[in-house]
């Protein structure tokens, strides 16, 4: 057939290539890659967890740029348009870029005489790779996609691989257990490269995989920490001490545990990419990462942010609780079916005044129904909830409702929160 023109065309035809839209295992994509010739000669940084990974990569990416260094970074999923995946030197790729890369891809799965079956998510990888090693990059950030050990993003040997907060979450993919999933986000590793763990308890099969493959481990609050002083903060490693910094642009103050992990990847890279400390103290102050606790300007407050597990939940919460006062707070909220949708609606319930549900598109789309279902399960009163179509007219008629002192907070997907940012572009 003939290959798409558009980048819009390119992927509703990825959608076609696999009968699954998650797919875990390396062979596959690993065999089109080898054709391909894909070599990245500069260092590579991979980030995986379950939680901290986007802010992470985000962080790097900003102090590194600051260094003065070249930067490739690739992350995933993308809010308003695809081209948020693929960034060098913090310049988004070009629709044409894209293609051009598409059709590389294409030609090399397409090779042998049985296509090879590739995901969405495999071949854009893919194509991300390419273009990167056609870049003259200092640095490369590749943030995983889903688990770590059978991630398309592993077909790349990393120089420091980066786990952050470990929570269960894909447990169909992963395992049911904070310890099968650290297992799979372990998988990173590399034998005498540097690895760190940004979880402060982090799961023993992690520990143990690292050690067993001769990966050294550095761990917050064992090998590297941060403290909090009043307005700025101070981060300790192996490398040195970093004192007065300022905090980070990405709200929250779980963020400190990630800006800490970022410097411990820079002190891991010190030797052959060297960070002035003025460069960590505009990384920090200029990193920009939509959807992460975003608060959009104007009345009412409205706060958008991707939290769709338990512990995103958690701290999506407490960072609520840190804001000014507001009358009421009014969440604009939906998720994937195979989330754990009552334990994330256990723990925002104390800070949510009235829930405008509304079902996600695709399959994996939890229904208004079960929406609602869950959050009677996690003491919900009825009354408190409203349905809806979809997550524009919940956005809309919660934006109806809400007094100038009152505030909106989007969250339980990428999805809704890219719904919403798109509704309240539309009315501001």
């Amino acid at each position: 057939m003939t290959t798409p023109r558009t980048l819009a065309g390119w992927l509703a035809y990825l959608e076609t290539l696999h009968p699954k839209p998650i797919a875990m295992g390396l062979e596959r994509v690993a065999a089109v890659a080898a054709r391909m010739s894909i070599a990245i000669d500069c260092p590579v940084i991979t980030v995986g967890g379950t939680n901290g990974k986007g802010s992470t990569c985000a962080l790097l990416e900003s102090i590194y740029r600051r260094a003065g260094y070249r930067t490739g970074l690739y992350t995933s999923p993308h809010l308003a348009r695809f081209n948020e995946r693929m960034r060098i030197d913090g310049v988004e790729l070009e629709d044409a870029a894209l293609v051009a890369a598409f059709d590389v891809v294409e030609a090399a799965r397409t090779a042998v005489a049985t296509p090879t079956p590739l995901t969405y998510f495999e071949f854009t990888t893919l194509a991300a790779l390419h273009r990167f090693t056609r870049e003259r990059l200092d640095v490369l950030i590749l943030e995983v996609g889903l688990g770590g050990r059978l991630d398309a993003v592993n077909l790349v040997d990393a120089d420091v691989a980066v786990v952050t907060a470990i929570d269960v979450d894909h447990v169909d993919y992963l395992g049911p257990t904070r310890e099968h999933i650290g297992a799979e986000k372990a998988g990173i590793f590399r034998s005498g490269k540097r690895a760190i763990c940004g979880d402060p308890d982090p799961p023993r099969s992690l520990l143990e995989h690292a050690q067993a493959i001769g990966a050294p481990l550095w761990r917050i609050g064992v090998d590297y920490r941060y403290a909090e002083q009043r307005t700025q903060w101070r981060y300790e490693g192996p490398v040195g001490k970093r004192h007065g910094l300022p905090h980070p642009a990405l709200r929250g103050r779980y963020q400190l545990g990630n800006a800490a992990t970022a410097l411990a990847a820079t002190d891991a890279l010190a030797q052959r990419l060297p960070v002035a400390a003025a460069a960590i103290r505009e990384g920090l102050v200029h990193v920009d990462l939509a959807g992460r606790f975003q608060v959009l300007p104007g009345r009412p407050t409205i706060v958008l942010d991707v939290a769709h597990n338990p512990h995103a939940a958690r701290a999506l919460a407490d960072t609520l609780a840190t804001m000014g006062y507001h009358p009421r707070t009014f969440a604009v909220f939906g998720m994937l079916a195979d989330k754990d949708i009552e334990a994330v609606a256990r723990a925002l319930a104390p800070r949510v005044d009235a829930w405008y549900v509304a079902p996600l598109p695709g399959p994996r789309g939890a229904s208004v129904a079960r929406v609602e279902a869950s959050l009677l399960a996690a003491g919900v009163g009825k009354e408190a909830i409203r349905r809806f179509d979809d997550v524009a007219h919940a956005f809309d008629a919660a934006r109806a409702d809400a007094s100038d002192a009152d505030r909106i907070a989007a969250f339980g997907s990428f999805l809704t929160v890219a719904a919403a940012l798109a509704a309240a572009r539309a009315t501001r």
